[in-house]
């Protein structure tokens, strides 16, 4: 294990992404905060666009050009798609890892990802480098990687939710059911009349059923725990609230199965996992702040369908969290390492 200090810069420190790296990182015992970039809010301290930073955080938000970001251990990129990729080559070349937060770098195939993301990659050759960092799955390869492709925070909860099934060959795995719920941060810190106050409180709705841009990506992992395609139907929801993600997953049992000691022994060890008891309903509020899933595994009545509920805060174990994890990853260090918070209540 190391010891000595990460130098860190975060690029688009102006999204909810953004200040809860900031959060997490400026109480990371390993960390030095030193380049927080933003072109809008050049020259502005962090700290008067997020009064929960004061005496905790005191740069100023940088043009990038002169940020020194080649001066990093490490970059975070707390962006849009398509900002990482082209930006990553430079840094990559300077040594700098690159953890993306954004789906830059998440599929592999790239025909696939410019189909559902609407535009021209700008730099394939690193998507074939890049490691998929769901620390659950492939510690091994993350420990190794230049550029980290931080999961989705819908393919995150889902994921987890699925792959003691898969990985257990137990279940039909050519009819999945991924039915996600997501509070309004996750579509991001940006006016847009969906998530309007008079929009989304008191409603309840599903958005992109005909093929939503997490659909391949959690295909993809899936299909990587199952070697070979998988068949999944995955329908997102928006719900009235800020923070977190409730994914209800639903499989057809092909074989008889302690499904509670499945998931219990696949998660056993892992700090960020927490399989529930028998007949336990987690809620979202139970992991608000927090980098964990918490998971319940139901077989109703005793039929051959099994439930799985599965929950994780979208901004830490979705996004900001998961990606200091794998930054703990890199450098190795303990993967609890500034990612001990307790969930806040109520």
């Amino acid at each position: 294990m190391t010891e000595r200090i990460i130098k860190v810069g975060i690029v688009g420190g102006t999204g909810y992404t953004g200040v809860e790296l900031l959060r997490l990182l400026a109480q990371h015992p390993h960390c030095e905060l030193r380049a927080i970039t933003s072109r809008k809010e050049a020259g502005t301290p962090v700290a008067d666009m997020f009064p929960n930073l004061r005496r905790r955080v005191s740069l100023r938000f940088s043009e990038p050009a002169a940020a020194g970001l080649e001066k990093c251990d490490v970059v975070f990129f707390a962006t849009p798609n398509g900002v990482a990729m082209q930006e990553a080559r430079a840094l990559v070349d300077a040594g700098v890892r690159v953890i993306d937060l954004a789906a830059d770098f998440r599929i592999r195939d790239v025909a696939v990802w410019e189909q559902y993301y609407k535009m021209k990659h700008a730099c394939p050759e690193l998507v074939a480098e890049a490691v998929y960092a769901l620390p659950e799955v492939n510690r091994a390869e993350i420990k190794k990687a230049r550029v980290i492709a931080n999961p989705g925070c819908y393919p995150t909860s889902v994921q987890l939710g699925f792959l003691p099934l898969i990985e257990a060959g137990c279940v039909d795995d050519g009819h999945l059911i991924a039915d996600a719920k997501s509070g309004v941060s996750g579509a991001g810190r940006k006016a847009e009349t969906h998530v309007l106050h008079a929009e989304a409180a008191d409603n309840f709705k599903a958005y992109g059923v005909g093929g939503h841009r997490h659909q391949p990506e959690i295909a993809q992992g899936l299909a990587r725990a199952a070697g070979h395609p998988v068949g999944l139907v995955f329908v997102p929801h928006l719900t009235p609230m800020i923070r977190g993600i409730h994914a209800t997953l639903y499989a057809r049992l092909t074989k008889t199965v302690d499904l509670q000691a499945l998931y219990e022994k696949r998660y056993a060890g892992e700090a960020f996992v927490d399989v529930m008891p028998p007949g336990n309903h987690p809620d979202t509020r139970s992991v608000r702040g927090a980098n964990i899933c918490r998971i319940a595994v139901h077989q109703p009545q005793g039929g051959d369908t099994v439930v799985v509920l599965s929950v994780i805060d979208n901004l830490v174990k979705g996004a900001a969290g998961q990606a200091v994890q794998n930054m703990n990853i890199l450098f190795g260090l303990p993967e609890e390492t500034g990612l001990t918070q307790i969930a806040l209540l109520p």
